[in-house]
């Protein structure tokens, strides 16, 4: 699921303006230019949220009031309590309500397409591989899953089930995030020598996330995922190995079953190291990237909305865009056009083999290779 910064409602969603020190590249002028392009413009396609949590109320459904290839059509709860609110708030027929007793039946709904998972992390599997065996496409939250078994068996129910598979990485669709990797991939600074990420705020006690069962892990399955992915398109490669260290437990209350914090390095080809760090007891919210011509940093750089980026020429000068909104549509394009996600399960799987590299070095004190 979603990081939890604080959820502000998006005020303003304007596409950006692109200033000169920063050309667009494909990817990014595709998104930005006529968001319509070779699909039906009377279709939309349906989601279903799987999952009524904080995110999906905050972050999602708000998100595709704004869609133009996609819309909230159902809603998938195992707290009946909800169903009311939600049913009057986006005008959800009865029809496409459902609970996780009679998911199934989601089968034989033709006005759902997309089934998004935003269900605790240790539950992906499960769900995502009920809804591609009840014939329909997937958006899974982030991390993928807490396994690397899991993600396989995800991926193959996807694929033979004929649907597509997308992980929930808003930020490949955030113009901030699409410049770094931008300039990861051209190195438009130069060489690089070092990239810093940080991703840390403070998780109150009870939440899910603190159960290990459930989560898969502390902050490092949460926000630390946002680094990984982060150092890897700045970087423009993936890694070739990982160090970690689990940090101190200060709260041994509220940290029993997951980390308290970790740092961890992820090495590149070219010496190029990414220094990372999360904790579930810090604040800290930077993307940066020393290069030989200079440096580009992104503060804050994960959240919803308000990232600000520089670079050794000045501020970037982008607007905050509806990151969620942008997601969903790429995917219901993706699907409309018969074209891939750029952010396909394959993606998520990597990342969880990097996760668990990453808890094997921190556990054990040693390098761990990655063969990716």
């Amino acid at each position: 699921m979603g990081t939890t910064y604080h959820r502000r409602q998006f005020l303003h969603h304007a596409v950006f303006a692109v200033p000169s020190m920063i050309a667009m590249d494909a990817m990014a002028a595709q998104l930005y230019k006529d968001k319509g392009a070779g699909v039906n413009q009377d279709k939309k396609l349906g989601i279903a949220l799987l999952g009524l949590g904080k995110y999906s109320e905050e972050q999602l459904a708000p998100a595709l009031a704004e869609t133009q290839h996609c819309k909230l059509t159902g809603i998938i709860t195992g707290s009946p309590e909800k169903i009311k609110k939600w049913q009057q708030k986006y005008d959800i027929p009865e029809k496409n309500i459902y609970n996780y007793e009679n998911f199934d039946s989601i089968k034989d709904n033709p006005d759902i397409d997309i089934v998004y998972v935003v269900v605790p992390n240790a539950l992906h599997a499960q769900y995502t591989i009920m809804a591609a065996n009840a014939g329909k496409h997937v958006i899974c939250e982030k991390p993928m899953a807490t396994s690397v078994a899991d993600c396989q068996a995800m991926i193959a129910a996807c694929k033979k089930a004929g649907k597509m598979l997308s992980i929930g990485y808003r930020l490949h669709f955030e113009p901030h995030h699409m410049a770094f990797m931008d300039f990861g991939k051209k190195k438009k600074f130069g060489k690089l020598n070092k990239i810093t990420a940080v991703d840390s705020q403070e998780m109150e006690k009870g939440a899910w996330r603190l159960d290990r069962e459930r989560s898969g892990g502390g902050p490092l399955m949460d926000l630390g995922i946002y680094c990984v992915q982060a150092a890897i398109y700045s970087a423009g490669t993936n890694p070739i190995s990982v160090t970690a260290k689990e940090g101190e437990k200060t709260d041994l209350d509220r940290f029993q079953e997951v980390e308290q914090s970790i740092e961890f390095q992820l090495e590149f080809p070219n010496n190029v190291v990414a220094n990372c760090q999360t904790s579930y007891a810090d604040s800290g919210n930077l993307l940066r990237v020393d290069a030989e011509k200079g440096f580009y940093e992104l503060q804050p750089a994960y959240a919803y909305d308000g990232i600000k980026g520089k670079t050794s020429q000045g501020d970037m000068g982008l607007k905050n865009v509806n990151q969620q909104a942008l997601q969903m549509d790429d995917f219901a394009r993706c699907i409309l056009n018969k074209t891939q996600t750029r952010v396909p399960g394959d993606m998520g799987l990597r990342d969880v083999k990097i996760l668990m590299a990453i808890y094997e070095a921190a556990k054990t004190g040693k390098k761990v290779n990655l063969d990716l």
